[in-house]
């Protein structure tokens, strides 16, 4: 079983100032202890002034030792940084527009600058309590907690003939030429009722289709008329989760022409342009209502 390193406690100085004092050596302290004769060098190196060592003394300078090696927070709850994005949390921006924010008015000054992960760390760092449920009530989600990229084994069952993201032609990332779009459902109160998203990559245009449930017959019918609502050239491809919805993929190409390409389990970045779509939709149709069918 592997040791595991343990700080040294006052009783243990005060040996190291006796038998120092003596004049015993460090090997006779470290066998006296049950220490690495290491841990006692170290000791003595650090906390020796003016050839002696003081074990009273020896425990703060231990401690500030600790308290300096820590890089400074980034987001210092006392700092400016820190004001503001409160404030802006308040205003209902998300951490990626907040991060983004910063950059643009501190272009020369990295410390007043945030990425959106600091954020959300410095939120959900806090102590439960009522200071932190008012942060996450700020975020669009609501989560009380960070959720894993990866859940575990995927239980939804596999689309048949599903092609892969990853023979994506590679003009598609580049986001130069327009006519690629991303996909998702957002779904009401008990999959009553849904809407689909459609985003065009380059352009992040946003066009909505509202659909009677979350089935893969009204995924069909909803996404076909919405895609061929557009001119022919703008119909490239269509990038999607894993979700059942798409299972009749097939009839979808064959209705308008545009070939769909399925993101891997668990890993929403792939399509990261409908879901950050997806949580300014999520601010006017919240999670478990039924807005959808009656907006």
């Amino acid at each position: 079983m592997e040791k595991q390193y343990q700080q040294l406690q006052p009783e243990e100085r005060l040996t190291i100032a006796s038998m120092h004092l003596q004049g015993s050596s460090m090997r006779a302290m470290a066998r006296m202890l049950g220490r690495s004769p290491a841990t006692v060098s170290r000791e003595l190196a650090r906390n020796c002034r003016f050839e002696n060592y003081a074990s009273i003394p020896a425990p703060a300078l231990s401690v500030a030792r600790r308290i300096a090696a820590r890089p400074p927070a980034r987001l210092d709850p006392k700092g400016v940084t820190w004001r503001i994005v409160l404030t802006l949390l308040d205003w209902k921006w998300s951490p990626q527009q907040i991060s983004g924010t910063l950059k643009r008015m501190y272009p020369n000054d990295s410390t007043q600058q945030v990425s959106h992960e600091t954020i959300y760390t410095a939120i959900y760092a806090r102590p439960y309590g009522e200071l932190r449920r008012q942060l996450v009530a700020c975020l669009r989600h609501h989560r009380t907690d960070r959720i894993p990229r990866s859940r575990g084994t995927d239980r939804r069952g596999q689309i048949p003939e599903m092609v892969s993201i990853h023979v994506r032609p590679p003009e598609v990332d580049d986001r130069v030429m327009p006519g690629h779009w991303e996909g998702d459902f957002i779904k009401g109160a008990n999959n009553a009722s849904s809407v689909g998203v459609l985003v065009e990559r380059t352009s992040r245009l946003v066009l909505l289709a509202r659909m009677d449930d979350a089935t893969a017959a009204s995924a069909l019918a909803g996404f076909s008329a919405k895609l061929n609502s557009i001119a022919a050239p703008l119909r490239q491809s269509f990038t999607y989760d894993q979700g059942k919805e798409m299972s009749r993929h097939r009839e979808l190409t064959a209705a308008t022409g545009v070939k769909v390409y399925f993101c891997d389990p668990h890993s929403p970045w792939q399509r990261g342009t409908c879901e950050n779509t997806n949580g300014l939709l999520r601010q006017y149709l919240p999670k478990g209502t039924d807005r959808v069918q009656s907006g």
